[in-house]
């Protein structure tokens, strides 16, 4: 069994949203398939529009277009992604995906690997790496998606929150 990686799916413009369900339905309807694809994105960000004046909070693509997938390429895969309506192929020279690296994965919030943690909400932690090296706080909240908790650290004589990844803590 190859191993699974992300792949870049490019779309009719729109289509992103139809895509992703139509891929997932197929994934529904065969069950070997579900071993073998095993998510469907479409990546989306938080933008801050103003409108008559008043902010407002909406969701947009990060790339119209495209939508990642997860999966373990071979010939069944590759031929129900690209057979699905509104894919007009896979990211990559020629007809050959290019799986995405570890780098480009990073920006948007996608690891793969896990790191395992002993702490919880409410513990003391001590930051072992990177700016906070050497600090001291409290878990405030953790964000096994992202691989990050949240601390309040002590910054001008005031408790400020900050993210700092799994991999940069350890529990006192």
């Amino acid at each position: 069994m190859a191993e699974a990686k992300w792949y870049v799916v490019h779309t009719y413009s729109g289509y992103e949203n139809k895509v992703k369900a139509n891929i997932e339905k197929t994934i529904e309807n065969n069950k070997h398939l579900a071993e073998q694809i095993l998510e469907v994105r479409v990546p989306l960000q938080d933008v801050v529009e103003m409108k008559n004046g008043a902010r407002k909070t909406v969701q947009k693509k990060m790339f119209p277009g495209y939508v990642l997938l997860n999966m373990e390429m071979n010939d069944d895969t590759w031929y129900v992604v690209r057979n699905t309506r509104g894919v007009t192929g896979f990211v990559g020279p020629g007809s050959k995906p290019v799986p995405l690296t570890e780098a480009e994965m990073k920006p948007l919030g996608i690891k793969t690997e896990n790191v395992s943690i002993d702490f919880v909400e409410g513990d003391s932690i001590a930051v072992v790496a990177g700016v906070w090296k050497d600090t001291v706080g409290v878990v405030q909240k953790l964000d096994y998606n992202k691989q990050t908790a949240t601390i309040n650290v002590e910054l001008f004589g005031r408790e400020t929150p900050v993210e700092i990844s799994f991999a940069e803590v350890r529990k006192l």
